[in-house]
C-alpha cells in the first residue's frame, strides 16, 4: 500500500484516518470485553484454585483458548460490522483500502491472526503504526485493512 496514494484517496473521499489515542482505547476495551467474556466462562474452575502456581498453570493451559476466543472474536465483528465492540464505542471502524468498503472475510480472519501474533510479539503489530504516516499497524499492512473515523 502506498501512503500517497491512499492518503490521496482518503481525501477525496473526504475519510479521516482513526487516532492512535482512539485505536488505543478500542483496543483496552475489546481486551477487557475479551477478558470479562473467558473469566465468566472459566469462572467455576477459578474458585477452586487455591494457590498463585495453580493459577499461572491454569492461565497457561487456556493460551491457546483465549487466542483463539480473540482471533474469533475480531474476525466475526470487523467482517460483520467493520468494528469490534470497543472500535464501535469509540467511533472507528476498519476497512479495507482498495475499495473503503467493508473488509472481506479472508481480510478479516488474516487481519485478526496477525493482531494475536503481533501482540505476541512484544506488540510489534502496533510499534510499526507509530513509524506510519498512515498509522498502519502490522496487522493493517498484512490484510491490506485502514482504520477510519466513522
Amino acid at each position: 500500500m502506498n501512503p500517497i496514494e491512499i492518503e490521496s484517496k482518503l481525501h477525496r473521499e473526504d475519510i479521516e484516518l482513526a487516532s492512535i489515542n482512539k485505536r488505543s482505547v478500542a483496543y483496552a476495551i475489546d481486551e477487557i470485553l475479551v477478558s470479562l467474556l473467558f473469566a465468566i466462562i472459566v469462572w467455576d474452575q477459578l474458585k477452586v484454585i487455591k494457590t498463585p502456581e495453580a493459577m499461572m498453570a491454569y492461565s497457561s493451559s487456556l493460551f491457546v483458548y483465549i487466542m483463539s476466543v480473540k482471533i474469533i472474536y475480531q474476525t466475526v465483528f470487523v467482517y460483520m460490522y467493520g468494528a469490534s465492540l470497543g472500535k464501535l464505542a469509540m467511533k472507528i471502524r476498519v476497512i479495507e483500502s482498495d475499495y473503503l468498503g467493508l473488509p472481506t472475510l479472508k481480510q478479516a480472519i488474516l487481519r485478526a491472526i496477525m493482531r494475536v501474533v503481533g501482540e505476541m510479539v512484544f506488540y510489534f503489530g502496533y510499534i510499526v503504526a507509530f513509524f506510519s504516516p498512515i498509522r498502519l499497524t502490522w496487522h493493517d499492512r498484512i490484510a491490506t485493512t485502514l482504520v477510519i473515523d466513522v
